[in-house]
C-alpha cells in the first residue's frame, strides 16, 4: 500500500508507523485511521512482525480526532436511518479495538502532545515512553463533546479514578504527571533522549521471542474476564506448544550462556533513520 498519511517502515521485523501530517498536528483524520487500519492488518497477517511503534513526525505526537472534518459529518444526510455521525464514532471504536488487540507489543513514543484520540492511542499501547515536555488530555468536552470510543482504554489503562479526573477537567498532564499517574511507563528528558529509550525497550523487546509474545498478550487479556477453568486450560494447552517450538531455543540458549536465535537490538541511530522523514515529503 501506499501511504500518504503517515510514513511505515520496518527494522529487524519491527514496524515503524509515524504519523505525518503536520498541518493538523498529525490530526486522526478518518484517511490516517484507515492507513493506521492497514498497518495493524499488516501485523496481524505477518506472524514476522515482533512489535510496532507509533509516534508523531516533527515532534508532535498526535492532535486528536480531525476537528475540520467534523461539520462534514453534521451536514451528511441521514435520511437513511443511521446517524452518520455515531456510524464514524464507531468505526474509530472498532480500529481502537483491532489496536489494543494486536498480539504483539504495541509502544506509543509520545513527543508534544497527545491530545483526544491521541491520548487514546497512548492508552491501548502496551508501554508508553514520553518526553518530558510532552502534554496528554482529554480534551474533547471542551468542545462539547466526549472521548466516546476511547473511553473503555483509558480505563482499562489508568482506572475509573483517574479516567473521571481528566475527562471531566480537560486536565492538561504533564510528563511527570502522566508518569505519576501511570500514563507513561518512562520519562525522557527530550526527542534525542526519546530514541535511546525506545531503542532501549525494543532491544528488551529482541529478547522475548516472537511467538511467546503473540501467545502471551492474548492471554494477558483475558485475564480478569475469564475465571473459569478453561483459561488455564488453554493456557496449559500454549505453553506446551510453546515448548514445543521457541521454548527448545530458549532453553538450549540459557544453557549455553548464549543470546538466543530470535535476540534483535536497536540503536538510536537506527530508531532515528527508521522514523525520519525523507526530504521529498517533508513539508
Amino acid at each position: 500500500m501506499d501511504y500518504r498519511h503517515l510514513l511505515l517502515r520496518r527494522r529487524h521485523d519491527v514496524l515503524f508507523a509515524t504519523l505525518h501530517q503536520p498541518k493538523t498536528r498529525n490530526a486522526l483524520s478518518p484517511e490516517v485511521v484507515a492507513e493506521l487500519a492497514e498497518v495493524i492488518g499488516l501485523a496481524e497477517s505477518d506472524t514476522a512482525v515482533r512489535a510496532l511503534v507509533l509516534r508523531g513526525s516533527q515532534g508532535f505526537f498526535c492532535a486528536g480526532g480531525n476537528v475540520g472534518s467534523f461539520q462534514s459529518r453534521l451536514d451528511a444526510d441521514t435520511a437513511g436511518g443511521e446517524d452518520p455521525v455515531a456510524a464514524r464514532n464507531r468505526e474509530f471504536g472498532r480500529f481502537m479495538q483491532r489496536l489494543a488487540a494486536l498480539p504483539v507489543p504495541v509502544i506509543a513514543a509520545v513527543e508534544g502532545a497527545a491530545m483526544g484520540g491521541g491520548m487514546g492511542l497512548a492508552c491501548a499501547a502496551d508501554i508508553v515512553l514520553a518526553t518530558r515536555a510532552a502534554r496528554f488530555a482529554l480534551s474533547e468536552t471542551s468542545l462539547g463533546i466526549i472521548p466516546a470510543q476511547i473511553a473503555p482504554f483509558v480505563v482499562a489503562r489508568l482506572g475509573h479514578r483517574i479516567a473521571r479526573r481528566l475527562g471531566l477537567s480537560g486536565e492538561r498532564a504533564s510528563g511527570d504527571t502522566a508518569l505519576r499517574l501511570g500514563l507513561v511507563d518512562e520519562l525522557a528528558a527530550d526527542g534525542a533522549a526519546l530514541d535511546e529509550l525506545l531503542a532501549q525497550w525494543l532491544g528488551r523487546v529482541g529478547a522475548c521471542a516472537p511467538l511467546a509474545n503473540r501467545v502471551l498478550k492474548p492471554l494477558l487479556q483475558r485475564c480478569g474476564r475469564d475465571s473459569d477453568e478453561s483459561l488455564l486450560d488453554d493456557a496449559a494447552r500454549q505453553f506446551a506448544g510453546c515448548m514445543r517450538s521457541e521454548g527448545a531455543e530458549g532453553i538450549a540458549a540459557f544453557r549455553e550462556k548464549r543470546a538466543a536465535a530470535w535476540h534483535r537490538e536497536f540503536s538510536a541511530a537506527e530508531i532515528r533513520e527508521a522514523q525520519a522523514v525523507p526530504a521529498s515529503v517533508a513539508a
